[in-house]
Protein backbone atom coordinates (compact mmCIF):
# COMPACT_ATOMS: atom_id res chain seq x y z
CA UNK A 1 0.00 0.00 0.00
CA UNK A 2 1.25 3.60 -1.28
CA UNK A 3 0.72 5.35 1.72
CA UNK A 4 1.67 9.21 2.37
CA UNK A 5 5.44 9.76 2.96
CA UNK A 6 6.54 11.32 5.84
CA UNK A 7 7.57 15.28 5.77
CA UNK A 8 7.41 18.49 7.53
CA UNK A 9 8.96 18.48 11.08
CA UNK A 10 6.04 19.11 13.09
CA UNK A 11 3.92 15.96 12.54
CA UNK A 12 6.72 14.24 12.45
CA UNK A 13 8.28 14.98 15.71
CA UNK A 14 4.57 14.84 16.93
CA UNK A 15 4.53 10.71 15.58
CA UNK A 16 7.44 10.38 17.43
CA UNK A 17 6.68 11.77 20.64
CA UNK A 18 3.60 9.55 20.29
CA UNK A 19 5.72 6.50 20.06
CA UNK A 20 7.72 6.98 22.93
CA UNK A 21 5.26 8.33 25.34
CA UNK A 22 3.21 4.93 24.40
CA UNK A 23 5.63 3.22 24.92
CA UNK A 24 6.52 4.48 28.32
CA UNK A 25 2.51 4.49 29.19
CA UNK A 26 2.36 0.61 27.94
CA UNK A 27 -1.09 0.94 26.72
CA UNK A 28 -3.04 -1.62 27.75
CA UNK A 29 -6.05 -2.51 25.42
CA UNK A 30 -9.19 -1.28 27.43
CA UNK A 31 -11.98 -3.97 27.54
CA UNK A 32 -15.39 -3.11 28.42
CA UNK A 33 -14.76 -1.41 31.67
CA UNK A 34 -15.78 -3.02 34.95
CA UNK A 35 -13.50 -0.24 36.30
CA UNK A 36 -12.40 3.23 34.98
CA UNK A 37 -9.47 3.75 32.84
CA UNK A 38 -6.27 4.54 34.68
CA UNK A 39 -4.77 7.49 33.81
CA UNK A 40 -2.01 6.02 32.09
CA UNK A 41 -4.27 5.23 29.51
CA UNK A 42 -6.13 8.48 29.58
CA UNK A 43 -2.69 10.11 28.79
CA UNK A 44 -2.01 6.98 26.47
CA UNK A 45 -5.07 8.01 24.35
CA UNK A 46 -4.69 11.95 24.87
CA UNK A 47 -1.25 11.52 23.34
CA UNK A 48 -2.85 9.76 20.03
CA UNK A 49 -5.35 12.26 19.85
CA UNK A 50 -2.96 14.90 19.75
CA UNK A 51 -0.65 13.25 16.80
CA UNK A 52 -3.85 13.07 14.64
CA UNK A 53 -5.02 16.28 15.21
CA UNK A 54 -1.59 18.06 14.56
CA UNK A 55 -0.99 16.05 11.74
CA UNK A 56 -4.46 16.32 9.64
CA UNK A 57 -4.84 20.19 10.76
CA UNK A 58 -1.25 20.85 9.83
CA UNK A 59 0.03 23.07 7.01
CA UNK A 60 1.31 20.12 4.88
CA UNK A 61 -2.53 19.04 4.94
CA UNK A 62 -3.67 22.62 3.45
CA UNK A 63 -7.39 22.17 4.85
CA UNK A 64 -8.38 18.70 3.33
CA UNK A 65 -10.58 20.15 0.48
CA UNK A 66 -11.91 17.49 -1.82
CA UNK A 67 -9.93 16.51 -4.72
CA UNK A 68 -7.22 18.34 -3.70
CA UNK A 69 -3.53 16.92 -2.85
CA UNK A 70 -4.85 17.85 0.72
CA UNK A 71 -6.94 14.89 0.25
CA UNK A 72 -4.69 12.51 -0.83
CA UNK A 73 -2.56 13.41 2.14
CA UNK A 74 -5.64 12.89 4.69
CA UNK A 75 -7.05 9.55 3.22
CA UNK A 76 -3.40 7.65 3.42
CA UNK A 77 -2.62 8.85 6.46
CA UNK A 78 -6.07 7.45 7.62
CA UNK A 79 -5.88 4.39 5.71
CA UNK A 80 -2.51 3.86 6.99
CA UNK A 81 -3.93 4.38 10.97
CA UNK A 82 -6.81 2.07 10.57
CA UNK A 83 -4.87 -0.74 8.39
CA UNK A 84 -1.99 -0.57 11.41
CA UNK A 85 -4.77 -0.68 13.90
CA UNK A 86 -6.28 -3.93 12.19
CA UNK A 87 -9.14 -3.08 10.44
CA UNK A 88 -9.85 -4.14 6.77
CA UNK A 89 -11.20 -2.53 3.56
CA UNK A 90 -15.03 -2.15 4.32
CA UNK A 91 -15.88 -0.55 0.65
CA UNK A 92 -16.63 -4.58 -0.54
CA UNK A 93 -15.43 -3.50 -3.68
CA UNK A 94 -12.35 -5.41 -5.04
CA UNK A 95 -11.65 -2.61 -7.86
CA UNK A 96 -12.00 0.28 -4.97
CA UNK A 97 -10.14 -1.42 -1.78
CA UNK A 98 -10.92 1.16 0.77
CA UNK A 99 -11.68 4.19 -1.12
CA UNK A 100 -14.90 4.21 -2.45
CA UNK A 101 -15.33 6.94 -5.34
CA UNK A 102 -17.55 10.21 -5.02
CA UNK A 103 -18.33 12.10 -7.81
CA UNK A 104 -19.19 15.82 -6.83
CA UNK A 105 -20.85 18.47 -9.28
CA UNK A 106 -20.02 21.97 -8.74
CA UNK A 107 -22.08 24.92 -10.39
CA UNK A 108 -20.94 28.36 -10.34
CA UNK A 109 -23.70 31.11 -11.70
CA UNK A 110 -22.18 32.69 -14.30
CA UNK A 111 -25.04 34.52 -16.50
CA UNK A 112 -27.76 36.42 -15.54
CA UNK A 113 -30.09 38.28 -18.12
CA UNK A 114 -33.76 39.62 -17.86
CA UNK A 115 -36.10 41.74 -20.08
CA UNK A 116 -39.79 42.96 -18.95
CA UNK A 117 -42.71 43.62 -21.80
CA UNK A 118 -45.94 45.34 -20.57
CA UNK A 119 -48.12 43.99 -23.93
CA UNK A 120 -45.52 44.66 -26.58
CA UNK A 121 -43.66 47.91 -25.02
CA UNK A 122 -40.24 47.16 -23.07
CA UNK A 123 -39.72 48.10 -19.83
CA UNK A 124 -36.99 49.36 -18.38
CA UNK A 125 -34.77 48.06 -15.35
CA UNK A 126 -31.55 48.27 -14.54
CA UNK A 127 -29.12 45.10 -14.46
CA UNK A 128 -27.85 46.19 -10.87
CA UNK A 129 -32.06 46.12 -9.76
CA UNK A 130 -32.30 42.30 -10.76
CA UNK A 131 -30.86 38.70 -10.47
CA UNK A 132 -31.20 35.66 -11.84
CA UNK A 133 -30.38 31.70 -10.92
CA UNK A 134 -31.14 28.48 -12.14
CA UNK A 135 -30.42 25.06 -10.60
CA UNK A 136 -29.62 24.00 -14.36
CA UNK A 137 -26.79 24.34 -16.63
CA UNK A 138 -28.93 26.87 -18.49
CA UNK A 139 -32.90 27.79 -17.96
CA UNK A 140 -34.75 30.00 -20.06
CA UNK A 141 -38.16 30.98 -20.10
CA UNK A 142 -39.74 33.76 -22.75
CA UNK A 143 -42.67 36.21 -22.08
CA UNK A 144 -44.36 34.43 -18.97
CA UNK A 145 -47.12 36.59 -17.55
CA UNK A 146 -46.17 37.84 -14.00
CA UNK A 147 -48.37 36.64 -11.24
CA UNK A 148 -48.82 38.22 -7.75
CA UNK A 149 -49.55 35.56 -5.50
CA UNK A 150 -49.88 37.38 -2.03
CA UNK A 151 -49.26 34.67 0.84
CA UNK A 152 -50.19 31.94 -1.25
CA UNK A 153 -47.71 28.88 -0.55
CA UNK A 154 -48.58 27.13 -4.05
CA UNK A 155 -49.98 23.38 -3.88
CA UNK A 156 -52.20 21.37 -5.83
CA UNK A 157 -54.75 23.94 -5.96
CA UNK A 158 -52.76 26.31 -7.54
CA UNK A 159 -51.16 24.44 -10.02
CA UNK A 160 -53.23 25.50 -12.83
CA UNK A 161 -52.92 29.34 -11.96
CA UNK A 162 -49.43 28.97 -11.63
CA UNK A 163 -48.73 26.95 -14.69
CA UNK A 164 -46.24 28.46 -17.15
CA UNK A 165 -46.36 31.65 -14.95
CA UNK A 166 -44.12 34.00 -13.06
CA UNK A 167 -44.79 33.69 -9.14
CA UNK A 168 -44.26 37.25 -7.53
CA UNK A 169 -43.70 36.93 -3.83
CA UNK A 170 -43.05 40.25 -1.46
CA UNK A 171 -39.92 39.52 0.60
CA UNK A 172 -41.64 41.47 3.17
CA UNK A 173 -44.62 38.82 3.49
CA UNK A 174 -42.30 36.36 3.90
CA UNK A 175 -43.68 34.01 6.66
CA UNK A 176 -42.20 32.76 9.99
CA UNK A 177 -40.15 29.81 10.39
CA UNK A 178 -42.57 26.61 10.97
CA UNK A 179 -43.03 25.61 14.64
CA UNK A 180 -41.66 21.81 15.14
CA UNK A 181 -44.67 19.64 14.53
CA UNK A 182 -46.47 17.99 17.46
CA UNK A 183 -43.61 15.22 18.85
CA UNK A 184 -40.95 16.48 16.69
CA UNK A 185 -37.81 16.82 18.63
CA UNK A 186 -36.33 18.91 15.35
CA UNK A 187 -36.14 22.69 15.55
CA UNK A 188 -37.90 25.26 13.37
CA UNK A 189 -37.01 25.61 9.95
CA UNK A 190 -37.38 28.41 7.23
CA UNK A 191 -40.34 27.76 4.90
CA UNK A 192 -38.84 27.72 1.26
CA UNK A 193 -41.76 29.34 -0.38
CA UNK A 194 -39.87 29.74 -4.04
CA UNK A 195 -39.47 25.93 -3.89
CA UNK A 196 -43.59 25.47 -3.19
CA UNK A 197 -44.42 28.13 -5.64
CA UNK A 198 -42.04 25.71 -8.17
CA UNK A 199 -43.12 22.37 -7.50
CA UNK A 200 -46.81 23.52 -7.88
CA UNK A 201 -46.24 24.50 -11.16
CA UNK A 202 -44.54 27.87 -11.55
CA UNK A 203 -42.31 28.67 -14.27
CA UNK A 204 -40.13 30.80 -12.17
CA UNK A 205 -40.52 32.71 -9.04
CA UNK A 206 -39.55 36.29 -8.71
CA UNK A 207 -38.81 37.82 -4.74
CA UNK A 208 -39.38 41.49 -4.79
CA UNK A 209 -37.05 42.50 -1.74
CA UNK A 210 -39.18 45.03 0.02
CA UNK A 211 -38.08 43.69 3.40
CA UNK A 212 -34.43 43.32 5.06
CA UNK A 213 -32.27 41.65 2.62
CA UNK A 214 -31.00 43.54 0.14
CA UNK A 215 -30.14 42.37 -3.72
CA UNK A 216 -26.17 42.58 -3.04
CA UNK A 217 -26.99 39.96 0.03
CA UNK A 218 -28.88 37.62 -1.81
CA UNK A 219 -26.22 37.67 -4.83
CA UNK A 220 -23.45 37.44 -2.31
CA UNK A 221 -25.00 34.08 -0.97
CA UNK A 222 -26.39 32.74 -4.34
CA UNK A 223 -23.14 33.22 -6.53
CA UNK A 224 -21.63 31.14 -4.25
CA UNK A 225 -21.01 27.42 -6.06
CA UNK A 226 -23.69 25.13 -5.57
CA UNK A 227 -22.57 21.13 -5.11
CA UNK A 228 -24.56 17.84 -5.39
CA UNK A 229 -23.22 14.23 -6.49
CA UNK A 230 -23.12 13.47 -9.73
CA UNK A 231 -26.01 11.52 -11.23
CA UNK A 232 -28.58 13.82 -8.90
CA UNK A 233 -31.45 15.10 -11.19
CA UNK A 234 -30.44 19.17 -10.51
CA UNK A 235 -33.30 20.35 -12.01
CA UNK A 236 -33.42 23.95 -14.09
CA UNK A 237 -35.64 26.31 -12.12
CA UNK A 238 -35.40 29.90 -12.03
CA UNK A 239 -35.60 31.86 -9.25
CA UNK A 240 -35.04 36.07 -10.18
CA UNK A 241 -34.87 38.86 -7.01
CA UNK A 242 -35.29 42.33 -8.08
CA UNK A 243 -34.57 45.43 -5.63
CA UNK A 244 -37.84 47.35 -4.55
CA UNK A 245 -36.78 50.53 -6.43
CA UNK A 246 -36.77 48.39 -9.43
CA UNK A 247 -39.84 46.24 -8.24
CA UNK A 248 -41.34 49.79 -7.90
CA UNK A 249 -40.08 51.04 -11.37
CA UNK A 250 -41.95 48.31 -13.38
CA UNK A 251 -44.75 48.50 -11.92
CA UNK A 252 -45.58 52.44 -12.02
CA UNK A 253 -43.97 51.84 -15.96
CA UNK A 254 -46.48 49.31 -16.29
CA UNK A 255 -49.69 50.90 -15.32
CA UNK A 256 -49.08 53.42 -12.59
CA UNK A 257 -49.42 50.11 -9.55
CA UNK A 258 -46.91 50.25 -6.24
CA UNK A 259 -45.78 48.05 -3.91
CA UNK A 260 -47.90 49.62 -1.28
CA UNK A 261 -50.73 48.41 -3.00
CA UNK A 262 -49.86 44.86 -3.49
CA UNK A 263 -49.42 44.46 -0.13
CA UNK A 264 -52.55 45.64 0.98
CA UNK A 265 -54.49 43.82 -1.84
CA UNK A 266 -52.02 40.63 -0.60
CA UNK A 267 -53.06 41.06 3.50
CA UNK A 268 -57.06 41.46 2.42
CA UNK A 269 -59.27 38.45 3.33
CA UNK A 270 -59.29 35.63 0.65
CA UNK A 271 -56.99 37.18 -1.70
CA UNK A 272 -55.78 34.80 -4.31
CA UNK A 273 -53.66 35.87 -6.88
CA UNK A 274 -53.48 39.04 -9.63
CA UNK A 275 -51.62 39.43 -12.64
CA UNK A 276 -49.82 42.01 -12.82
CA UNK A 277 -49.91 42.65 -17.00
CA UNK A 278 -46.33 42.47 -17.07
CA UNK A 279 -44.69 39.59 -18.63
CA UNK A 280 -41.15 38.46 -18.72
CA UNK A 281 -37.71 36.39 -20.42
CA UNK A 282 -35.48 34.90 -17.70
CA UNK A 283 -32.40 33.42 -18.45
CA UNK A 284 -29.46 32.30 -16.18
CA UNK A 285 -26.19 30.07 -16.64
CA UNK A 286 -23.83 28.09 -14.65
CA UNK A 287 -20.46 26.63 -15.08
CA UNK A 288 -20.16 22.55 -14.28
CA UNK A 289 -17.11 21.16 -12.90
CA UNK A 290 -16.61 17.68 -11.90
CA UNK A 291 -14.62 16.82 -8.54
CA UNK A 292 -13.28 13.43 -8.17
CA UNK A 293 -13.18 12.88 -4.33
CA UNK A 294 -13.49 9.20 -1.82
CA UNK A 295 -15.23 7.49 1.14
CA UNK A 296 -13.01 5.90 3.36
CA UNK A 297 -14.39 2.51 4.89
CA UNK A 298 -12.96 0.59 7.15
CA UNK A 299 -14.20 -2.44 8.77
CA UNK A 300 -13.43 -4.58 11.62
CA UNK A 301 -15.61 -8.04 10.95
CA UNK A 302 -17.12 -9.58 13.74
CA UNK A 303 -18.20 -13.09 14.60
CA UNK A 304 -22.06 -12.98 13.64
CA UNK A 305 -22.34 -10.42 10.44
CA UNK A 306 -25.20 -11.93 9.77
CA UNK A 307 -26.88 -9.94 12.78
CA UNK A 308 -26.07 -6.90 11.27
CA UNK A 309 -23.71 -3.76 11.75
CA UNK A 310 -22.59 -0.79 13.39
CA UNK A 311 -21.50 2.82 11.81
CA UNK A 312 -18.98 4.60 13.35
CA UNK A 313 -18.63 7.99 11.17
CA UNK A 314 -16.50 11.22 11.15
CA UNK A 315 -16.07 13.69 7.56
CA UNK A 316 -12.73 13.96 7.45
CA UNK A 317 -13.22 17.35 4.75
CA UNK A 318 -12.56 20.88 4.95
CA UNK A 319 -12.47 24.01 2.66
CA UNK A 320 -8.95 24.04 2.06
CA UNK A 321 -7.86 27.54 1.03
CA UNK A 322 -10.55 30.33 2.68
CA UNK A 323 -9.03 33.44 2.95
CA UNK A 324 -7.53 35.79 0.42
CA UNK A 325 -3.92 38.21 0.98
CA UNK A 326 -3.56 39.98 2.77
CA UNK A 327 -4.66 37.64 5.28
CA UNK A 328 -1.95 36.42 7.76
CA UNK A 329 -3.53 33.26 7.89
CA UNK A 330 -5.06 31.70 4.40
CA UNK A 331 -6.06 28.14 4.73
CA UNK A 332 -8.73 26.85 7.28
CA UNK A 333 -7.34 24.14 9.22
CA UNK A 334 -10.26 22.43 10.53
CA UNK A 335 -8.79 20.85 13.82
CA UNK A 336 -11.45 20.93 15.98
CA UNK A 337 -14.18 20.42 12.52
CA UNK A 338 -12.89 17.64 11.68
CA UNK A 339 -9.99 16.48 12.59
CA UNK A 340 -10.88 16.11 15.91
CA UNK A 341 -13.95 13.46 14.63
CA UNK A 342 -11.56 12.02 12.52
CA UNK A 343 -9.05 11.26 15.31
CA UNK A 344 -12.26 10.27 18.14
CA UNK A 345 -13.20 7.49 15.73
CA UNK A 346 -9.35 6.56 14.82
CA UNK A 347 -8.59 5.24 18.58
CA UNK A 348 -12.15 4.00 19.41
CA UNK A 349 -11.33 1.68 16.09
CA UNK A 350 -8.08 0.95 18.34
CA UNK A 351 -9.63 0.19 21.49
CA UNK A 352 -12.21 -1.94 19.61
CA UNK A 353 -10.30 -3.79 17.83
CA UNK A 354 -7.75 -4.48 20.51
CA UNK A 355 -10.48 -5.62 22.41
CA UNK A 356 -13.24 -8.79 23.21
CA UNK A 357 -14.45 -9.67 19.76
CA UNK A 358 -18.00 -8.27 18.44
CA UNK A 359 -20.50 -10.18 17.10
CA UNK A 360 -21.39 -7.59 14.18
CA UNK A 361 -19.60 -5.70 11.71
CA UNK A 362 -18.41 -2.44 12.78
CA UNK A 363 -17.76 -0.31 9.44
CA UNK A 364 -15.51 2.99 10.38
CA UNK A 365 -16.34 6.02 7.75
CA UNK A 366 -14.31 8.88 7.33
CA UNK A 367 -16.71 10.71 4.47
CA UNK A 368 -15.89 13.73 2.01
CA UNK A 369 -18.24 16.27 1.12
CA UNK A 370 -19.73 17.15 4.54
CA UNK A 371 -19.25 21.26 4.60
CA UNK A 372 -20.87 21.07 0.65
CA UNK A 373 -23.78 19.20 2.04
CA UNK A 374 -23.61 16.14 3.51
CA UNK A 375 -22.31 14.75 0.63
CA UNK A 376 -19.99 12.18 1.08
CA UNK A 377 -22.63 10.32 3.57
CA UNK A 378 -25.39 10.44 0.79
CA UNK A 379 -23.23 8.44 -1.26
CA UNK A 380 -22.69 6.06 1.33
CA UNK A 381 -26.28 5.62 1.93
CA UNK A 382 -27.51 5.84 -2.05
CA UNK A 383 -24.04 3.28 -2.77
CA UNK A 384 -23.49 1.42 0.66
CA UNK A 385 -21.08 -1.14 1.05
CA UNK A 386 -24.14 -3.39 3.23
CA UNK A 387 -27.93 -3.33 3.22
CA UNK A 388 -28.79 0.02 5.09
CA UNK A 389 -31.50 -2.30 6.46
CA UNK A 390 -28.68 -4.09 8.53
CA UNK A 391 -27.31 -1.11 10.09
CA UNK A 392 -28.80 -0.73 13.64
CA UNK A 393 -26.91 2.04 14.68
CA UNK A 394 -24.90 4.55 13.02
CA UNK A 395 -22.71 7.02 15.34
CA UNK A 396 -21.43 10.61 13.98
CA UNK A 397 -18.80 12.19 15.40
CA UNK A 398 -17.72 15.86 14.26
CA UNK A 399 -16.27 19.01 16.21
CA UNK A 400 -15.43 16.91 19.63
CA UNK A 401 -12.53 18.65 20.95
CA UNK A 402 -14.49 21.54 22.33
CA UNK A 403 -14.47 21.33 26.02
CA UNK A 404 -12.81 19.44 28.94
CA UNK A 405 -13.51 16.53 30.89
CA UNK A 406 -16.28 15.18 32.64
CA UNK A 407 -19.50 17.25 31.01
CA UNK A 408 -22.72 15.22 30.38
CA UNK A 409 -23.37 13.58 27.17
CA UNK A 410 -25.68 15.35 24.68
CA UNK A 411 -27.40 13.09 21.79
CA UNK A 412 -28.16 15.13 18.78
CA UNK A 413 -31.12 13.56 17.26
CA UNK A 414 -32.63 12.57 20.42
CA UNK A 415 -35.96 11.75 20.25
CA UNK A 416 -35.63 11.04 16.33
CA UNK A 417 -34.68 7.39 16.54
CA UNK A 418 -35.04 4.12 18.55
CA UNK A 419 -31.50 4.51 20.07
CA UNK A 420 -32.73 6.41 22.80
CA UNK A 421 -32.80 3.98 25.58
CA UNK A 422 -29.28 2.16 24.45
CA UNK A 423 -27.25 5.31 24.31
CA UNK A 424 -28.96 5.87 27.77
CA UNK A 425 -28.22 2.66 29.28
CA UNK A 426 -24.38 3.03 28.05
CA UNK A 427 -23.96 6.13 29.40
CA UNK A 428 -25.38 5.21 32.73
CA UNK A 429 -22.91 1.75 32.77
CA UNK A 430 -20.03 4.47 32.43
CA UNK A 431 -21.17 6.69 35.36
CA UNK A 432 -21.82 9.58 33.07
CA UNK A 433 -24.41 11.99 33.26
CA UNK A 434 -26.98 12.54 29.97
CA UNK A 435 -27.48 16.18 29.39
CA UNK A 436 -31.12 16.75 29.73
CA UNK A 437 -33.64 18.60 27.08
CA UNK A 438 -32.85 18.79 23.67
CA UNK A 439 -30.91 21.51 22.21
CA UNK A 440 -28.45 19.79 20.87
CA UNK A 441 -30.81 18.43 18.08
CA UNK A 442 -30.50 22.31 16.81
CA UNK A 443 -27.49 20.84 15.10
CA UNK A 444 -29.48 17.48 13.58
CA UNK A 445 -29.81 19.04 10.21
CA UNK A 446 -25.87 19.92 9.92
CA UNK A 447 -24.24 16.54 10.45
CA UNK A 448 -23.54 13.70 8.67
CA UNK A 449 -26.04 11.40 10.49
CA UNK A 450 -28.87 13.54 9.46
CA UNK A 451 -28.01 12.21 5.99
CA UNK A 452 -28.35 8.66 7.52
CA UNK A 453 -31.54 9.40 8.82
CA UNK A 454 -33.30 10.13 5.83
CA UNK A 455 -32.10 7.02 4.46
CA UNK A 456 -34.07 5.01 7.69
CA UNK A 457 -30.67 4.51 9.53
CA UNK A 458 -30.94 4.97 12.67
CA UNK A 459 -28.23 7.54 13.27
CA UNK A 460 -27.50 10.20 15.81
CA UNK A 461 -24.35 12.45 17.27
CA UNK A 462 -23.33 11.67 21.22
CA UNK A 463 -21.16 13.68 22.51
CA UNK A 464 -19.73 16.04 25.52
CA UNK A 465 -19.37 18.96 23.11
CA UNK A 466 -22.63 20.15 23.08
CA UNK A 467 -23.45 20.16 26.68
CA UNK A 468 -21.23 23.40 27.13
CA UNK A 469 -23.40 26.33 25.26
CA UNK A 470 -20.92 29.18 26.24
CA UNK A 471 -17.92 27.14 24.73
CA UNK A 472 -19.78 26.06 21.64
CA UNK A 473 -21.19 29.65 20.93
CA UNK A 474 -18.04 30.70 21.31
CA UNK A 475 -16.61 28.41 19.29
CA UNK A 476 -19.23 29.08 16.43
CA UNK A 477 -18.79 32.37 16.56
CA UNK A 478 -14.76 33.60 16.36
CA UNK A 479 -12.95 30.04 15.00
CA UNK A 480 -15.85 27.94 13.08
CA UNK A 481 -15.24 27.85 9.61
CA UNK A 482 -12.37 30.37 10.25
CA UNK A 483 -7.98 29.95 9.71
CA UNK A 484 -8.27 30.25 13.50
CA UNK A 485 -9.75 26.40 13.81
CA UNK A 486 -6.38 25.36 14.65
CA UNK A 487 -4.60 22.66 16.83
CA UNK A 488 -3.56 25.07 19.54
CA UNK A 489 -7.15 25.30 20.45
CA UNK A 490 -8.70 21.98 20.60
CA UNK A 491 -9.81 20.93 24.17
CA UNK A 492 -8.64 17.05 24.25
CA UNK A 493 -10.05 16.09 27.92
CA UNK A 494 -13.28 15.83 26.21
CA UNK A 495 -12.26 13.79 23.35
CA UNK A 496 -10.51 11.21 25.46
CA UNK A 497 -14.48 11.12 27.20
CA UNK A 498 -15.72 11.03 24.10
CA UNK A 499 -13.00 7.91 22.53
CA UNK A 500 -14.48 6.08 25.28
CA UNK A 501 -18.55 7.40 24.99
CA UNK A 502 -18.35 5.50 21.36
CA UNK A 503 -16.14 2.64 22.36
CA UNK A 504 -18.62 1.60 24.63
CA UNK A 505 -21.68 2.63 22.15
CA UNK A 506 -20.18 0.38 19.91
CA UNK A 507 -20.24 -2.53 22.23
CA UNK A 508 -23.37 -2.27 23.21
CA UNK A 509 -24.93 -2.04 19.63
CA UNK A 510 -23.05 -4.94 18.36
CA UNK A 511 -23.88 -6.98 20.76
CA UNK A 512 -27.54 -9.25 19.70
CA UNK A 513 -28.19 -10.02 22.72
CA UNK A 514 -28.23 -6.27 24.35
CA UNK A 515 -29.59 -4.64 21.25
CA UNK A 516 -31.98 -6.55 18.87
CA UNK A 517 -31.99 -5.22 15.52
CA UNK A 518 -34.77 -2.75 15.08
CA UNK A 519 -36.27 -2.10 11.95
CA UNK A 520 -37.60 1.68 10.90
CA UNK A 521 -41.81 0.36 11.44
CA UNK A 522 -40.65 1.31 15.24
CA UNK A 523 -38.92 4.90 15.48
CA UNK A 524 -41.23 7.49 16.58
CA UNK A 525 -42.97 9.37 14.14
CA UNK A 526 -40.67 12.72 15.07
CA UNK A 527 -38.05 11.04 13.07
CA UNK A 528 -38.78 12.39 9.78
CA UNK A 529 -39.56 15.78 10.67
Amino acid sequence: MNLAPESGTKPRFIGQLAAVCLALLVLVPLAAFAAAPTKRQLAAIEVQLRRHVTTLSSDEYAGREPGTPGETLTLRYLAREWFDIGLESGTNDPGNAWFAPVELVEREPQGSRAQFLAGKRRLPVAETGIFVVTSGLRSLIENAPLVYVGKTEGGEGARTELAGRVAVILDSEAPLPEAARPGAAAPPRPIDRAGRLLAGGAAAVLTVLDGERTLEDVMARRRRAGYALAGERLGGDIEAFVSADAAQQLLAAAGGQDLAGLRAAGAAPGFGMRALGISASFEATNRETRIKTHNLIGRIAGRRPAAGAVVLMAHWDHFGRCARPPAEKQVCPGAVDNASGLAVITEAARLLAAGKPLDRDVYLVATTGEELGLLGALAFAENPPLPLASVVAAFNVDSSGLVPAGLPVSVVGQGMTPLDPGIASVVKTMKRKLATGEAANAFARRQDSWALMQHDVPSVMVSTSYSDPARLEAFMDNVYHRPTDDAERVVYGGMVDDVLLQTELVRFFADPRAWPATGPASWPAARAK
